[in-house]
């Protein structure tokens, strides 16, 4: 039995004497965390969730509206180009600007997630976003010089932007789950990633925004070939503005990150520190940023630490546990997932404004119509199809299923994208349109959002952080091979300088068949709808899942019961 210590009133209470008369370390640890599964849904919840789903909207933002700033560079930096390619920007270096970020978010989700499982996930946090807010103000400025291309500087920046994108995903990912009660655990890593479709709306609206105010210049040119002069000025000033504001939302962001706790399942698991753990818990569930436990109790509990059963993490350890099956093949099933989703994904979603212009939507009288018409399209896009998509996820994670909703979403996307591939010169634009709407809110109520939740929940702590970024980053290469590999295929056949998309439709097919890749990887993954994190990782035979039929947890309230602690109240 641990030491009780003297010391606490109604305004700092003692915590330490909560688990004073428990001996075991184990068990200690399972009563902590069976704290932070039960508590009650409040505003540390909804603060975690915010101030994660900040980041992402400003990752999403980012990602998304080089979509909308590409074809500004064209009129800006091609208009010296002769012939119809005058004003528009090589596909090549349309593709280059937009992997660029994919290439360095790949980057990030493996070393920012690595990096997290080692020396802790508050450490980590706070800086991806410092690099994503540096990168995205250096890109606003940049500008080409005769020694170096605006694509070459752009490329840079979006790389290192992708960087910080990249540990954004594991980190938030976690972080969230770790800090979530088990019930609504789905509903919370949702709230995070539906931060993704408010990010592409505000790409698409900011863009309406800057063309409104730049109407009178961009009303001079015909089209984008005469687009020289103050049109040229405007269109400078617009795709600064645009890609700039992208700073914004992560500036505010930047001091809650720096200053959230470590979580307790790091401290741990990892940290094997169980009586810090213990006090961080109940400072979380009492809105105070950290825990400061009695430090002579302390330096006895470290003693301790060998005693717990979690297995200490290690290389060695890392790859004897993924050697075997019943580990592996989730790795498995979230890395490949995650791949085949984003190779549809991300082939359409980087590309709207091609999609639009294939279909008629993106085109106009004058410059001022065609960046109209082309946000206005995302925006509708967005609105109609995204958005719903996400925010029906959320309402639905916790009570369907993170499994049923990916398989669901995979088969029904597969359909579609053989609708529009078979089908493309029989439904009509209009035809067309409808289904793309419809794929977007099929992608996030279905494997966009789960591809993103279930790797925060079925890996062990010591890798869960690490086994995110890899599935994620499995995701990133799919993205990657979308835009270098198959992107370029749909102007196969069209006449050199031309912006058609001859081969569209193909394309549609080949996403079709990864979707349906994505039905069979998505048979390996678990269901891990209230379930605790340590059940899903195998780690604790002591408690099992939160039971909807009766309501109550399972053998965790034998345990309460039995060490006569009240898990329900906050001490």
């Amino acid at each position: 039995m641990a030491a009780r210590t003297q010391g606490g009133n109604s305004a700092f209470h003692n915590f330490h004497n909560d688990y004073a008369h428990i001996a075991d370390p184990n068990e200690r640890r399972r009563l902590a965390l069976a704290e932070v599964d039960k508590a009650p849904f409040g505003w540390y919840h909804i603060r975690a969730v915010v101030v994660a789903g900040i980041g992402f909207f400003t990752d999403a933002y980012d990602i998304f509206a080089i979509g909308l700033v590409t074809s500004m560079l064209g009129v800006v930096y091609w208009q010296n180009i002769p012939g119809s390619s005058r004003g528009k920007i090589p596909t090549s270096s349309d593709t280059a600007i937009k992997t660029a970020t994919s290439g360095g978010t790949v980057i990030g989700q493996i070393a920012f997630g690595t990096l997290a499982d080692i020396i802790g996930r508050k450490r980590m946090y706070g800086i991806e976003l410092m690099v994503i807010i540096v990168a995205t103000l250096a890109q606003s400025l940049s500008s080409a010089s005769p020694s170096m291309s605006i694509v070459g500087l752009v490329i840079f920046w979006r790389v290192i932007m992708g960087v910080g994108i990249g540990g954004d995903y594991p980190l938030s990912s976690i972080i969230t789950s770790e800090f979530a009660t088990t019930k609504w655990r789905g509903a919370m890593m949702a709230g995070v990633f539906a931060m993704q479709g408010i990010g592409q709306f505000g790409a698409a609206i900011i863009t309406l925004i800057v063309v409104a105010g730049f109407k009178e210049s961009l009303l001079t040119a015909a089209s984008v070939s005469e687009c020289d002069g103050v049109c040229g000025l405007a269109v400078d000033k617009m795709w600064r503005v645009i890609i700039g504001f992208g700073a914004v939302p992560g500036i505010v962001a930047l001091y809650y990150r720096l200053t959230i706790p470590e979580t307790p399942r790091y401290t741990f698991d990892v940290a094997r520190d169980v009586v810090k753990a213990g006090s961080d818990i109940k400072a979380y569930l009492s809105d105070r940023p950290e825990g400061l436990p009695d430090e002579i109790a302390h330096a006895q509990s470290r003693r301790e630490s060998a005693a717990l059963d979690v297995p200490q993490a290690g290389w060695r350890d890392f790859f004897e546990h993924y050697r075997q099956w019943k580990y592996g093949k989730v790795l498995l099933g979230t890395a490949g997932s995650w791949f085949f989703l984003d190779v549809a994904f991300y082939g359409l979603s980087l590309n709207n404004t091609v999609f639009l212009q294939a279909i008629g939507f993106a085109n106009g009288e004058n410059v001022y119509k065609v960046f109209y018409n082309t946000a206005v399209g995302n925006l509708i896009i967005v609105l109609a199809g995204a958005i719903p998509g996400y925010w029906v996820t959320v309402a639905t994670v916790d009570t369907i299923g993170r499994k049923p909703i990916q398989m669901m979403g995979f088969i029904l996307v597969t359909i579609i994208f053989c609708i529009m591939g078979f089908g493309y010169h029989v439904i009509g634009e209009n035809g067309l349109l409808a289904c793309y709407v419809v794929a977007q809110f099929f992608f996030n109520f279905g494997p966009n959002a789960t591809t993103f939740i279930v790797p925060g929940e079925c890996f062990p702590t010591r890798y869960r952080s690490t086994s995110h970024g890899i599935s994620a980053a499995s995701g990133k290469i799919g993205s990657i091979i979308a835009q270098v590999v198959i992107g370029p295929l749909r102007q196969r056949g069209a006449p050199k300088g031309s912006s058609a998309s001859p081969w569209l439709n193909h394309v549609m097919e080949i996403y079709a068949l990864f979707m349906l890749c994505g039905c069979v990887t998505t048979l390996l993954i678990p269901e891990t709808k209230r379930k605790t994190l340590e059940e899903l990782a195998g780690e604790d035979t002591g408690r099992t899942s939160y039971d909807p039929a009766s309501n109550h947890e399972r053998k965790v309230s034998d345990l309460a019961s039995s060490n006569s602690f009240d898990f329900g109240k906050m001490a």
